[in-house]
């Protein structure tokens, strides 16, 4: 009996299946967050909030079966580290899809590069608007900066009823674009802005700022700023005399901000996307899980990156494919109920959802109101 002629194509084809990779390669997901420097924090709880969407993902099937793989990497918070990390993603790791975890800087030089390639990218809870304008592969799942700061117009002018306000700026992405809309508005609400001072993201000293705003006599303070600079401004603004609301944003949202605050957190309302005292179940599990997950309490920016990996993740199962242009209009096309609220898109890849209020009360954030008019809060939209 003569052995069959295997034809030299069919034999390297034979070789090839056995001696690579396992038929169900895992379906990854890149993602970019500051996991060292300034921002460390953050991108901590970002990076655990996203790897429980994959974990729980993962315990339900994966997708369609095939596991999902969370592929990380430290971007500091920094635009130049975001463009090479980016590149890597899409050409070595293969990623079909990214979320950034990181702040608005990174996530605008990453997303031209995900851009480019086409492959969708959905940035958690980075607010500049320019994210999304770099093309129709780019989305996010938090409210862009003017939204949030016409939101916070309305709490001051409307719900709070103050009308002489001092906006304290964060000369940043962040910073300026909260700003931008909060002036927008402020008006409509009858609100006077009295003056407005800035300050960089390295400072922790306020004393000339704290000075001016005693003398300016304010009803209220629009301050934006992240955790660890909002923190020693809100306590030296206390310390220094200044008894007026102080209304922040998500930047303010972590469990840090009340550690370093200490006492002058007490009463400080910020506007942001995590409500704690939610019902809903998506919210619910979330800070269940999380929080036993992480050892610590769940923040915005946790529930943010959890919300945005699980897009990717329905929009995957949705496509059925690892396509990256299937996925693309699977994101575009996706209706879902997160632990930040429902999530969809307009034709720009931007979200519209009701804004949280929350209060700091006995060491705690916890709901003081919702903001859910939808004209007050519709994104761009081009």
């Amino acid at each position: 009996m003569t052995t069959p002629m295997i034809r030299p194509a069919l034999l390297g084809l034979m070789l090839a299946l056995t001696a690579g990779p396992a038929l169900a390669e895992t379906a990854k997901i890149g993602f970019n967050a500051p996991l060292t420097g300034f921002a460390a924090a953050d991108g901590n709880s970002a990076r655990i909030g996203a790897e429980l969407a994959v974990e729980q993902a993962n315990a339900d099937g994966g997708i369609n079966g095939q596991q999902i793989e969370l592929v990380v990497y430290d971007d500091q918070a920094s635009p130049k580290s975001a463009v090479p990390i980016a590149n890597k993603l899409i050409e070595k790791d293969q990623v079909v899809v990214g979320v950034s975890g990181s702040y608005s800087g990174a996530t605008r030089a990453a997303s031209g590069v995900f851009q480019a390639a086409g492959v969708p990218y959905i940035a958690a809870y980075a607010v500049h608007p320019d994210i999304t304008r770099s093309g129709d592969y780019v989305f996010r799942t938090s409210f862009v900066g003017e939204v949030q700061g016409r939101a916070g117009a309305k709490l001051i002018g409307e719900t709070l009823g103050k009308k002489r306000v001092v906006v304290i700026t964060l000369k940043n992405d962040f910073g300026q674009s909260l700003a931008a809309g909060f002036k927008e508005k402020a008006a409509d609400y009858g609100i006077e802005v009295v003056a407005e001072y800035e300050y960089g993201i390295k400072d922790r000293q306020f004393g000339a700022i704290v000075a001016k705003v005693k003398d300016d006599n304010p009803d209220a303070i629009y301050a934006s700023g992240y955790f660890f600079t909002a923190a020693p401004l809100v306590s030296q603004l206390r310390s220094g005399g200044v008894t007026v609301p102080v209304i922040g944003q998500e930047g303010y949202d972590s469990q840090k901000f009340i550690e370093i605050a200490q006492d002058n957190a007490e009463g400080i309302i910020i506007t942001t996307s995590l409500d704690r005292d939610s019902d809903a179940a998506p919210t619910r599990t979330f800070i269940e899980a999380f929080e036993g997950k992480a050892g610590f309490k769940a923040d915005m920016v946790a529930a943010s990156a959890h919300t945005a990996t699980n897009v990717a993740i329905e929009a995957m199962r949705a496509a059925g494919t690892t396509d990256r242009a299937a996925i693309r209009d699977a994101i575009a096309g996706l209706t879902l109920e997160a632990s930040t609220g429902t999530i969809s898109f307009n034709e720009l890849g931007e979200v519209q959802k009701n804004v949280q209020v929350q209060v700091v009360q006995d060491g705690d954030w916890h709901r003081h109101s919702v903001i859910s008019d939808a004209e007050l809060l519709a994104p761009p939209a081009e």
